[in-house]
């Protein structure tokens, strides 16, 4: 069962609002046309922010605004909802192909390789040809003097050890997400480290989160660049900043460029260590709902495009200006 085409989708816009954004965007953020050469960054589509749009509205979306690929939600409330993969998930990826987009990447709730709707997840993926998935979060429970922290993440780590075993055979990599905050495991890098430390490296890696890392690692998240370079298999894009907010400090998420995040010595890193893997960028900060996945829009599809295409070409410039 496979889906290569790569005819292009009939357009999203209609010539009139094309012209119109292209015009205004073209001028505003100055475009810029991807280059397909290896040691590019391939950038997706985080498929959350479309959540309005059925397939062929998200994939002509997406084509239009510049993106190489899609990053799929197949989870709850996703595009492609895990009791329906069988149908829905054929579907999704003919209409990413037909956009002439990529679809290397999914975003699931699959955690348990004994769980039958999360094996089956996997395995339609794997026919599919997607080659990297986005594993779902373990959390800390409340700890206390008789479960330890180092005890509890032994347990984890026990977990995606077999979860492993599942992706080497259906040959597909399964990927944990770094994060911020003190529940979900994963935030302090060493724990991911840890986590995934007795799974096959070939099977099981990483999605790294530069913004999640500088939020938990301050000046210091360099550091967790050198420790896991060699597990990193994805990564996600996104920009923050600190800011007061009713006399607290709070995270405050940001276009790309307008926060703390320092790309450029980011992607450095990246071609240091020759790391040129699958990108997806997220929009977290408010965008008429998108940003949390809303299926009704509060702006006008028009505003999305050239707010999207904005954040895309910063990401294109400092990739291309990293040393």
């Amino acid at each position: 069962m496979t889906f290569q085409s790569h005819k292009k989708s009939k357009s999203f816009f209609s010539r009139r609002d094309f012209m119109k954004i292209s015009g205004a965007s073209l001028v505003s953020s100055a475009f810029i046309k991807p280059s397909f050469k290896k040691k590019d960054l391939s950038i997706n589509i985080f498929s959350k922010h479309l959540q309005a749009f059925n397939y062929n509205e998200m994939s002509s979306f997406a084509s239009e605004v510049g993106f190489e690929g899609v990053d799929l939600t197949v989870r709850p409330g996703g595009h492609v909802l895990p009791e329906r993969v069988s149908k829905d998930l054929p579907k999704a990826v003919e209409s990413i192909r037909k956009a002439g987009l990529s679809i290397d990447m999914i975003t699931t709730s699959v955690k348990d390789a004994n769980d039958p709707e999360h094996k089956r997840v996997l395995e339609v993926a794997s026919e599919l040809g997607i080659r990297y998935y986005r594993m779902a979060y373990f959390a800390y429970p409340d700890l206390s003097q008789d479960k330890t922290l180092i005890e509890v993440l032994k347990n984890f780590t026990g977990e995606t050890k077999a979860l492993s075993k599942l992706n080497k055979k259906l040959d597909i990599v399964g990927c944990y997400q770094n994060h911020s905050g003190k529940k979900l495991v994963g935030s302090n890098i060493w724990e991911i480290w840890k986590l995934i430390s007795e799974s096959d490296p070939n099977f099981s890696g990483i999605q790294y989160d530069i913004r999640h890392a500088t939020v938990e690692g301050g000046e210091s998240w360099e550091n967790g660049i050198h420790l896991i370079n060699n597990n990193i298999r994805t990564i996600a894009l996104k920009d923050f900043k600190w800011g007061k907010i009713d006399n607290h400090w709070k995270i405050i998420n940001t276009p790309i460029g307008e926060g703390m995040v320092d790309f450029e010595k980011y992607f450095s890193l990246l071609k240091k260590y020759k790391i040129f893997v699958p990108a997806s960028l997220h929009f977290e900060y408010s965008l008429g709902g998108a940003e949390h996945g809303s299926k009704k829009l509060g702006i006008t599809k028009n505003s999305l495009f050239e707010k999207m295409r904005k954040d895309l070409n910063a990401i294109r410039k400092y990739w291309d200006s990293a040393a």
